[in-house]
């Protein structure tokens, strides 16, 4: 079976996304053609990048970086729940993002942005990040607004003009996962 990772991009207090995400995964349960599970990057503090070595190379030294490896490991695809800080994403999820290579090679993406203006720019850099890291991204994502989507920009109350857009998403990101899985136990070409 497909699974897919849902991340949560943030790990400020206070946080929006922690709902976001929750409610992605509520929305995925009526999936059959895959399995979806919340991995949330407060569990999994990482230094400013902190290798000795290129993540290329796949030489991890700290165990923080083994266990964020092994469990990025473990997915065809994700969808990174973010929000949109001074028109890009988190610099936690950037870094997370940077400490492995291998591990998001030939997947599949898909993207939930939140902010003021849905989170688009957000998702933009994100896309051309993962583009570098040979990451497919779906087209179908989710824009949800602080304005109109959250009470006083804090309690997350997603109305169903989102419901076409996140069933999109899933699918598309499903069929791309499964699509791209057989290029998962190749091991990518040195640089």
């Amino acid at each position: 079976m497909t699974k897919i990772a849902i991340i949560i991009g943030s790990t400020r207090p206070g946080r929006n996304g922690a709902a976001v995400a929750q409610w992605v995964l509520e929305q995925s349960a009526s999936r059959s053609d895959a399995e979806y599970e919340l991995v949330d990057l407060a569990d999994y503090p990482l230094p400013h990048l902190d290798e000795a070595m290129p993540p290329a190379m796949g030489q991890y030294a700290n165990d923080h970086t083994k266990k964020w490896a092994a469990k990025i490991a473990e997915f065809d695809g994700y969808i990174f729940v973010t929000p949109e800080y001074n028109h890009s994403t988190t610099g936690v999820l950037k870094n997370a993002i940077d400490y492995l290579s291998a591990e998001w090679t030939n997947k599949a993406a898909g993207f939930v942005g939140y902010g003021v203006v849905g989170g688009v720019r957000a998702v933009e850099h994100l896309r051309l990040v993962l583009a570098t890291m040979h990451m497919a991204t779906v087209g179908s994502q989710v824009a949800l607004s602080l304005f109109t989507d959250f009470e006083a920009m804090s309690t997350f109350t997603p109305g169903p003009q989102h419901d076409a857009p996140l069933t999109s998403l899933f699918s598309q990101l499903e069929s791309w996962s499964a699509a791209l899985s057989p290029l998962n136990a190749v091991e990518p070409a040195a640089a």
